[in-house]
């Protein structure tokens, strides 16, 4: 049973518009960060797609490159987060605008 590339892609384009819309519309930072990552994995999805239609290794590659600064971005994130509310109180993305100096 094979997908087409053409569905995977429009699935991979879906959760990239939802991961933005996440971003651009949720107020809490846990959930920006969550769509973030919807976002990098909707990025992941078109490299393997691509990388499985042509038989090419290098997109596969590639999504191990992704997913590593995947990683990355969340273990700084989360240790961002943890020290913003430590300071705050509170995770509010208006609140965090306050900090400009």
């Amino acid at each position: 049973m094979n997908i087409p590339t053409t569905y995977l892609l429009a699935l991979s384009g879906v959760m990239f518009t939802l991961g933005v819309l996440g971003v651009l519309i949720r107020r809490n930072t846990i959930v920006i960060f969550m769509s973030i990552e919807l976002m990098l994995n909707s990025a992941n999805l078109a490299f393997i797609s691509f990388a499985r239609q042509f038989s090419e290794l290098p997109g596969q590659v590639f999504v191990f490159f992704v997913i590593a600064v995947a990683a990355a971005e969340v273990a700084v994130g989360l240790a961002l987060i943890v020290t913003i509310f430590k300071t705050r109180h509170s995770i509010d993305i208006d609140q965090i605008n306050k900090l400009r100096g």
